[in-house]
């Protein structure tokens, strides 16, 4: 997977589908569009909508993020890099009540911004 970060989205549609052994027209017919689209995605001449991207991602079997972001692009500020690492090292149930805490956080912060 790490490899699919150093390309663009046309170029890792295109790896990951031949990667499955999959025909431009398969691909095309499973994701419901026709295969010129498809060329032109692969291409660089065109781009997916969210809902053909989600079926993309679907028939791939990878998230949208492996197709659309490259490696630094989802991932946690330096500063806390260190503390995403800790936690993976905890109990399920330890990782369960930090995510809770961290949804809670974000919630409060988007109700603050949608009141003010």
């Amino acid at each position: 997977m790490e490899l699919y970060f150093l390309m663009d989205f046309p170029k890792r549609l295109v790896a990951l589908r031949k990667e499955r052994n999959i025909t431009q027209l398969a691909f095309a017919d499973a994701i419901g569009i026709h295969v010129t689209q498809l060329r032109r995605y692969e291409a660089g001449t065109s781009q997916p909508t969210l809902d053909v991207l989600r079926r993309i991602a679907r028939v791939l079997r990878v998230s949208a993020d492996i197709l659309l972001f490259d490696k630094d692009e989802r991932s946690p500020d330096a500063e806390f890099k260190p503390h995403f690492e800790a936690i993976s090292k905890l109990s399920e149930h330890e990782r369960q009540v930090i995510k809770d805490v961290l949804e809670g956080l974000l919630l409060k912060h988007d109700a603050k911004r949608w009141a003010g």
